[in-house]
């Protein structure tokens, strides 16, 4: 069983969840490392997503390396930019 932080007492899933917003559109793993100066994405992702984010990933393909991308479909309640 997992056990996920809190938006509103987690700076680093506050600093994801801004990114993801800004960036209005899908995003990938790197740019979201880079952003949100965060290692752990996936971790991160899901705990947005226990938190109540509805957040789509998806992958392809770019010059024969595997890249992973996550699009925000709905913030949290209380959290919508």
């Amino acid at each position: 069983m997992m056990h996920a932080a809190r938006i509103a007492t987690s700076p680093r899933l506050r600093r994801t969840l801004k990114a993801l917003q800004e960036a209005g559109g899908a995003v990938s793993s790197l740019e979201l490392t880079v952003k949100a100066q965060t290692v752990a994405v996936g971790t991160c992702i899901s705990e947005l997503r226990a938190n109540g984010a509805e957040i789509t990933c998806r992958q392809e393909v770019r010059e024969g390396r595997r890249v992973w991308l996550y699009t925000l479909v709905k913030s949290p309640e209380g959290y919508e930019e």
